[in-house]
């Protein structure tokens, strides 16, 4: 996977890491991928909830260890 841009949010609850992504995905192409790595477990949800509000592709989410891991296509 081809990831353009990523972020991280560890240590950050909701909703900054939604705020960030919001902003990093305003500053990317079309058809970009962004990686958010996260530690607040409310993120699941919350970028499942994003990606159907705003239209950007929830690509993937996996759990590794304590981390939270969205990748997201812009749309």
């Amino acid at each position: 996977m081809d990831i353009h841009k990523e972020i991280d949010t560890r240590g950050l609850n909701c909703p900054l890491p939604i705020l960030k992504a919001k902003k990093a995905l305003a500053e990317m192409l079309s058809g970009q991928l962004l990686k958010v790595v996260a530690t607040d477990t409310g993120s699941l949800k919350d970028f499942q909830a994003f990606a159907k509000q705003t239209g950007n592709e929830l690509v993937q989410q996996d759990t590794v260890g304590s981390e939270y891991i969205h990748i997201l296509r812009r749309r």
